[in-house]
């Protein structure tokens, strides 16, 4: 079974590349970097959710890859829920872990003011040798400044809601940290009861951050559920 997993805003393939490993020896994973992240160059467009579901499509089309399982974090289970509504002949099952569902403008507003360069540099300047490195030879504050102009973009029009999720037909698998401060569970439980074949897992001692999810514990919910 072919296995695609997609990382989160701000991030590359390689920080999933633990869950790969973990998983390598039951399916054929996949990782690939969306456009203007890890080693893609920046678009000629703005960031955007459609045009990051179609960087998929491409990556499964260069991979001859005519269905896959997709596993999102954060953003990248929004692109999953995004793909798996308007190509659903295209995933087989679908897992997230900490994507948040709900966007409004005051909330995108909150989001982007803790992804300001400047405060970042200020305040968690390791954090941004991180962005620097992950990026490279991009500037990372390029790449928070257009993740910016997504999240504005998402909280004027959200692409996801309880009303056109149900529309979403394949097994689904939506996963929640229990100490993540990002995604509510309130939010998360909206989606999941208007997916009519959706599962509800809660992730004991879990934050948001992809680096301090434990993986054996993800990879678990993932191997039962696919």
């Amino acid at each position: 079974m072919h296995l695609l997993l997609l990382h989160g805003a701000l991030g590359a393939e390689n920080q999933l590349s633990p869950l790969a490993a973990e998983l390598e020896n039951e399916f054929t994973v996949h990782t690939m970097d969306f456009s203007g992240h890890g080693r893609e160059p920046f678009p000629d467009s703005p960031f955007s959710i459609p045009m990051f579901a179609q960087d998929v499509l491409t990556y499964m089309d260069e991979m001859q890859l005519p269905e896959t399982s997709i596993f999102g974090y954060s953003m990248g289970g929004y692109v999953g829920m995004y793909l798996a509504l308007h190509h659903r002949s295209r995933v087989t099952k679908l897992a997230t872990l900490a994507t948040k569902f709900h966007w409004d403008p005051t909330i995108a507003q909150r989001e982007i003011q803790m992804i300001n360069p400047e405060k970042i540099l200020e305040k968690l300047p390791p954090f941004a040798k991180i962005l620097e490195q992950r990026h490279q030879p991009k500037d990372w504050k390029t790449v928070l400044q257009k993740t910016a102009d997504l999240l504005i973009d998402l909280g004027d029009k959200p692409l996801l809601s309880a009303d056109n999720c149900n529309n979403i037909l394949v097994p689904t698998l939506l996963m929640l940290g229990d100490r993540d401060k990002m995604v509510s569970l309130g939010e998360t439980a909206d989606i999941h009861k208007s997916i009519p074949n959706a599962q509800l897992a809660i992730l004991p001692g879990t934050p948001h951050p992809i680096e301090q999810v434990d993986t054996i514990q993800l990879a678990d919910h993932l191997r039962r559920f696919l």
